[in-house]
């Protein structure tokens, strides 16, 4: 989509931010975009995914997330980032 993005994560722990930077510290996750991680927040709660309100939040996958709600939500999460694009 050409949105520039990072993910970070550890182990089922992870964080999206808004950059075309490495996120490695608070400053960096500062200077991130957040005003598109808001549109991108709408977006997936528009596509019934609910997410971290903060790009300073993180997310968790765990062993009650099915592949059915993967799939859902990287079909929402596809929809959203091309919405903010």
């Amino acid at each position: 989509t050409g949105v520039p993005a990072t993910i970070n994560r550890v182990g089922s722990m992870f964080c999206q931010y808004f950059s075309d930077k490495p996120v490695e510290n608070f400053e960096d996750a500062s200077n991130a975009d957040r005003d598109r991680f808001n549109k991108y927040f709408a977006e997936m709660m528009n596509n019934g995914i609910y997410i971290a309100p903060s790009p300073f939040e993180a997310g968790f996958v765990s062993m009650a997330h099915t592949e059915a709600d993967i799939d859902r939500t990287l079909q929402a999460h596809r929809k959203a980032v091309e919405a903010i694009a």
